[in-house]
């Protein structure tokens, strides 16, 4: 087991790696002088000179990829002196005369815009976006699996036919169509009687009491991004069900006359959630990075809309490191179900 996760470990930095070096790739060859995009079109020649050896842009290329890696490794090369250590927050390891080899938190760099630290940006919009895609997951999760029983133990009705129609539905419609969709019927038509808005942020401000939670703005973004994983999860749980229904053991419990709930309940939906426990494992790190356009579409503060946001002032190393933050929860989340795989049978780790 500990060799697997090892192994799992090492899979997740060469990937982590990838991802930095075409992030880094891509974002260095997009049109655009970063230095002209801070300062303004008409800043002069000196000032961008200064912006553009504050940010390491006066650099070469392969010397500016070195030294973001080295931003981002946890264990760096960095400038003994205090003012890099504030920066930086490292802990020295080993001293040398200029230098120091130090463990720290990986350095996302700072905003072209505001100059603040990205990680400073992340983080106040990071547990809005989580809180977004959880409660998506919680809402796909309850309802997907409550229509594939209904589909499931009511084959070929009505009511089957209705629940494979709306999952292909979901499955078809994109999110920011669909978010388009529901922002206007619910948050514009039917405002009148459902009390939500178009836009707004899970906090909103008030000039007496400050920051207020506002859980009715997350209700439409929770619906849109939770539509496609619902859908899934109905097929997915029907289709589970309906092999379960099949086996001698079901039919052995309806001899000994069970109740029809019980058979449905206790025996059959726990034998059929192993799928359904899968792919909810897998779409809630795509929830995440699906939130992007959900997020810009309700303007609801979170990791997607800043994002967005950023890209349009081509603040990229807000872009790069929300890139980059998406990519590291992908990679934890699939080693993590991965080593909980190999714990549960352990003929993963004979065939990986």
């Amino acid at each position: 087991m500990i060799g697997y996760a090892i192994k799992k470990l090492l899979y997740g930095l060469l990937v982590m790696a990838g991802v930095v070096l075409v992030v880094f790739v891509l974002f260095n060859i997009l049109p655009g002088d970063p230095a002209r995009m801070t300062m303004g079109q008409r800043a002069d020649v000196q000032s961008l000179e200064a912006v553009r050896k504050e940010f390491g842009l006066d650099r070469s290329k392969p010397m500016q990829f070195v030294l973001y890696v080295n931003d981002l490794s946890p264990v760096s090369v960095l400038d003994n002196d205090s003012t890099t250590q504030a920066k930086y927050h490292y802990a020295k390891l080993i001293n040398f005369d200029q230098k120091a080899l130090v463990i720290k938190w990986p350095y996302l760099r700072s905003s072209y815009q505001t100059k603040r630290d990205v990680t400073a940006i992340l983080s106040e919009t990071v547990p809005n976006t989580f809180i977004l895609a959880l409660t998506a997951m919680i809402f796909a999760t309850i309802i997907g699996v409550f229509l594939g029983v209904l589909s499931a133990v009511y084959k070929d009705s009505w009511i089957d036919k209705s629940a494979n129609a709306f999952a292909i539905l979901g499955i078809s419609a994109p999110s920011f169509f669909a978010g388009i969709i529901i922002a206007w019927l619910f948050g514009f038509v039917l405002s009148d009687f459902t009390g939500l808005k178009m836009s707004g942020s899970l906090y909103s401000y008030d000039p007496f009491s400050g920051e207020i939670l506002t859980l009715r703005n997350l209700w439409l973004p929770m619906i849109t991004l939770g539509l496609r994983p619902l859908a899934i999860i109905v097929q997915l749980t029907r289709s589970a069900m309906l092999d379960v229904l099949a086996q001698d053991y079901i039919r052995t419990a309806r001899a000994k006359g069970l109740s029809r709930n019980a058979i449905i309940y206790k025996h059959a939906l726990k034998n059929a959630m192993n799928p359904v426990i899968t792919a909810i494992s897998g779409w809630f790190a795509s929830l995440l990075a699906g939130s992007f356009f959900v997020e810009y579409i309700f303007g609801y503060n979170g990791l997607g809309r800043t994002t967005v946001s950023a890209l349009e002032m081509s603040d990229f190393p807000v872009v790069m490191g929300s890139i980059l933050f998406i990519a590291f929860v992908f990679v934890v989340i699939n080693i993590l179900v991965d080593i909980l795989y190999a714990y549960v049978d352990p003929r993963v780790k004979l065939t990986s």
